[in-house]
């Protein structure tokens, strides 16, 4: 018995590193847990490497209708949500003088963006932590 059983988990940006180790975790402790990652070929690798109740979802944060989709999938297959780590990031390591708008924009994009909008849309799937 795990400490995760009948518990349902998202991990987004889990097609590697961090995130692809603790959605390892999270379902080794028996959690339902949904990847997401904007990747198909390295989300599709990290499902088969979790295993065992893992459902891949190709998502991009840094779409609001991706993310809108994400959710209803998530809604509609496991009628809720216990925990999410909004865990998908980029960083792109350029001196200060030669980083690009686009550059900048999509970093900010993912990361800033991307973390606020996926907490925000997260909140009706969740349910309250017991007293």
């Amino acid at each position: 018995m795990g400490q995760l059983d009948n518990k349902t988990a998202l991990v987004t940006g889990a097609s590697t590193g961090i995130g692809l180790a603790v959605a390892r975790r999270f379902a080794a402790e028996g959690a339902t847990v949904y990847l997401t990652g904007r990747r198909k070929a390295e989300l599709e690798d990290a499902i088969g490497q979790v295993g065992n109740g893992t459902i891949g979802i190709r998502s991009d944060v840094s779409s609001l209708d991706d993310l809108d989709r994400l959710f209803a999938e998530i809604t509609a297959r496991s009628g809720r949500l216990d925990i999410l780590v909004a865990n998908a990031g980029v960083g792109e390591l350029a001196p200060l003088g030669r980083i690009t708008e686009e550059e900048y924009d999509r970093t900010t994009s993912i990361n800033l963006k991307g973390t606020v909008f996926t907490v925000q849309k997260a909140l009706p799937c969740c349910r309250p932590a017991p007293r």
